[in-house]
């Protein structure tokens, strides 16, 4: 593990490559799982905020979901997530463009609909994090559905932490990230990584 600013990440953020590739994977982590996307407590009433705005680019399967759910749920272990139609498909937030899943959510953002891209977790996808009461851990998921990605990283040669680099500093800042990078130097030139 590397101790950042009281984070503590799994050295395989670091050591792995990955690169998302929708073309190939079709953004099959948004439509696959046992729950939707993780969500913090602070983006609750963001959403129920945003729907409005994100309402026309979600399908009518997702609006109807949302219209009986509500924008977010609790799930199995009591953890907030976005809902999903018909309990485990799709997260209600989907939409489909030319067969490759997308985010209504990040669709309204880049339209400048809303201020906010989307949950960090999506943003943050494959790295989770695990909050403890003094401090988290930010580890590697790692899923077979992304072995697409993994091999792009492969052969672009790039990180988990350097391809979610914008994310990571959205969550902790760019002093964070910039302790991040000279941490993996100094570890990668004393060969402990």
């Amino acid at each position: 593990m590397i101790e950042v600013q009281g984070t503590l990440v799994h050295e395989d953020i670091v050591k792995e490559n990955f690169v998302c590739n929708l073309n190939k994977c079709k953004g099959a982590c948004c439509v696959e799982g046992d729950s939707g996307a993780p969500l913090e407590r602070s983006e609750l009433a963001i959403l129920d905020e945003i729907y409005p705005h994100v309402k026309p680019y979600m399908t009518e399967k997702g609006i109807k979901t949302i219209e009986e759910s509500g924008t977010f749920v609790k799930d199995f272990e009591g953890d907030y997530t976005t809902p999903c139609v018909d309990t485990f498909k799709e997260c209600a937030y989907v939409t489909f463009e030319n067969g490759i899943t997308k985010c209504a959510i990040e669709k309204a953002y880049e339209d400048g609909k809303i201020a906010w891209k989307k949950p960090i977790s999506c943003h943050l996808y494959p790295i989770r994090i695990t909050n403890y009461p003094e401090f988290e851990v930010l580890h590697y998921d790692r899923w077979n559905i992304c072995s697409p990605a993994c091999a792009f990283g492969n052969e672009l040669k790039v990180s988990v932490y350097e391809f979610l680099k914008d994310p990571l500093i959205r969550k902790y800042g760019a002093d964070w990230y910039a302790e991040l990078e000279e941490k993996v130097v100094y570890l990668n030139q004393a060969k402990l990584i």
